[in-house]
């Protein structure tokens, strides 16, 4: 119920504070459940995927200091989020959203880098479709990276690709995880030339070795 409700506050907002956003090959999602995979480039894109897939509801994954706030830990709770723990994650990382998956009727957001300070791809995903039976569905984001200019309303595209699925009689390994990981950066790499060849986005080195140095890469 909750999460009927952010949407439409959301949405509106979006619409208040942007009102320039395009969702590309929305028919492409299935009508079951399935997994949104993307490069992290800012930190509202989880909202904005969200939002575009409407009304399929999503789980998300979250760091677990986020939760410490009993505000943003109920919003976050009733938004379908769970905690993780980035740095030594257990059993839970993999449960929790297989569970919501196949048994919560959600859908799931997840993002291969972890942080939008790197480009080093993470297992994960591929270990998740394949428990649930659900196809991973790549996206991107192409917009302002500061919220500045997503209030200046500059044009923001979001476009879905083509659903990869993982075989659930294949036996998951490095050489396969690598094979499912390379077909997720090939379809990546064909949606952002699709919205605009020029674009390139180049993570925060800075930030990325701030993060690495705290142990959160």
């Amino acid at each position: 119920m909750l999460y009927s409700i952010f949407y439409h506050i959301i949405h509106f907002l979006l619409f208040l504070l942007n009102g320039n956003i395009i969702y590309e090959n929305k028919e492409k999602l299935p009508a079951s459940g399935y997994i949104l995979v993307a490069p992290h480039r800012t930190w509202w894109e989880p909202v904005l995927f969200a939002v575009g897939a409407w009304p399929k509801k999503f789980g998300f994954m979250a760091k677990k200091e986020l939760f410490k706030n009993p505000i943003l830990n109920y919003i976050l709770r009733h938004a379908n989020a769970f905690p993780v723990d980035r740095v030594n994650p257990g059993p839970s990382v993999i449960k929790t959203p297989v569970r919501q998956l196949k048994h919560d009727n959600l859908s799931l957001i997840m993002f291969p880098t972890g942080t939008r300070y790197s480009s080093e791809m993470k297992s994960g995903a591929e270990v998740i479709a394949k428990l649930a039976g659900v196809p991973l569905i790549p996206l991107v984001y192409q917009g302002p990276l500061t919220f500045k200019g997503v209030l200046q309303r500059q044009k923001i595209t979001i476009r879905f690709g083509e659903p990869i699925t993982v075989d659930r009689k294949m036996k998951l390994n490095h050489e396969t995880t690598q094979f499912v990981n390379t077909q997720l950066t090939a379809a990546w790499q064909k949606l952002d030339n699709e919205i605009n060849p020029n674009f390139v986005y180049v993570p925060d080195t800075k930030k990325a070795l701030a993060e690495k140095a705290k142990g959160e890469l």
